[in-house]
């Protein structure tokens, strides 16, 4: 699992990009490994950032899987996930974060309303829990240092992402992510050549691309002496 950073330093156009980072959260109704579990938004932009995400959280509407199709949200994997989510979010509450809007349990099924998230405070269990699902914790920077110490306080580190219209910038900021997988103005980087791995708890090895495929190579020092 993974508690990813997805950082957004500046942007051009706040709604796009609040767009971008939604569409990314409710991939597979939250449910990725290495999905954007805690979007890091500078503070400039921030309260706008939170309002457009409310505002697509609010839009959604639930579906089967059969019947999936934009803006529309499925059930969680089983009851059970959709209960421990719930409870997760009451915790979070209950610590001191903000629930902008959603969360809520469907009385059967395994549906849990998209949730926006705010305010989380660090050092919480909360604040370390990987929420699986369809919630999107958002947290307010005011510096590029701050950024990076925030993404990396986690028990995890699955995959990142770091944005801005500056790449140098971008690129300066995932230099210190600590995670196996770093990106710059993109989600994520993935392709069958491209090893895909963590560090911290988020495990250790990777899979595909030559480095997964090292994996399974068993390496023989051979030595001859003159």
């Amino acid at each position: 699992g993974g508690t990813d950073p997805y950082v957004v330093l500046d942007t051009d156009d706040v709604a796009a990009a609040a767009q971008l980072a939604w569409e990314t959260r409710m991939v597979n109704t939250g449910q990725a490994c290495n999905s954007n579990k805690r979007i890091i938004v500078m503070e400039d932009i921030y309260d706008e950032f939170v309002a457009e995400l409310v505002k697509l959280a609010e839009a959604m509407t639930s579906t089967t899987w059969d019947a999936y199709a934009e803006a529309t949200y499925c059930p969680l994997s089983s009851r059970g996930a959709a209960e421990n989510l719930r409870s997760q979010l009451e915790q979070a509450v209950a610590a001191g974060a903000n629930l902008r809007t959603g969360g809520e349990l469907a009385d059967t099924g395994a549906y849990v309303s998209p949730a926006v998230i705010t305010d989380i405070p660090r050092g919480s269990d909360s604040y370390y829990a990987e929420f699986f699902g369809p919630v999107a914790e958002v947290y307010k920077v005011a510096s590029d240092e701050e950024a990076v110490e925030l993404a990396n306080d986690s028990l995890y580190g699955l995959g990142g992402a770091v944005f801005s219209t500056d790449e140098g910038r971008a690129k300066a900021v995932a230099d210190r992510l600590e995670v196996g997988m770093a990106n710059v103005n993109t989600p994520a980087g993935e392709g069958v050549e491209l090893p895909f791995g963590g560090v911290k708890q988020s495990g250790y090895g990777r899979e595909l691309g030559p480095v997964g495929m090292d994996e399974f190579v068993n390496k023989q020092l051979y030595f001859v002496a003159d």
